[in-house]
């Protein structure tokens, strides 16, 4: 699982750019340890490799958030795959913020990112 995001990377291309700061790369680590623990006891370590069946196990939202998924399916003919995608990004997004379940504005985000790809990647 990739998440594609535009940037200006002129300068990080070159190595001339400032790079990660060192709370930015430990809010990173911080949500790769969040969700090792979160599937202790399963085959697997982070939320890209979350099985379809195991999907609403890890994947904890409100009535709220699950509507704004069911619009973006009808919006974007997703197909299971891509509403999978959606909620794994989701969920790292949430992991990156320390946000127990996730909620509407993470949906709203890995939809935009979805959205993203298909412009870029048809």
């Amino acid at each position: 699982m990739y998440i594609h995001i535009e940037g200006h990377a002129s300068e990080e291309l070159t190595g001339k750019g400032a790079g990660e700061g060192s709370a930015t790369v430990r809010r990173v680590v911080r949500a790769r340890e969040k969700q090792v623990c979160r599937m202790k006891g399963a085959e697997i370590r982070c939320n890209a490799k979350i099985a379809s069946k195991a999907i609403q196990e890890f994947c904890d939202m409100d009535s709220g958030t699950k509507d704004l998924l069911k619009a973006a399916i009808a919006q974007f003919n997703l197909t299971g795959r891509g509403y999978d995608h959606i909620l794994k990004v989701s969920r790292t997004i949430a992991d990156l913020e320390d946000a127990p379940q996730i909620e509407m504005h993470h949906v709203a985000e890995a939809i935009n990112y979805r959205a993203f790809d298909r412009k870029l990647f048809g």
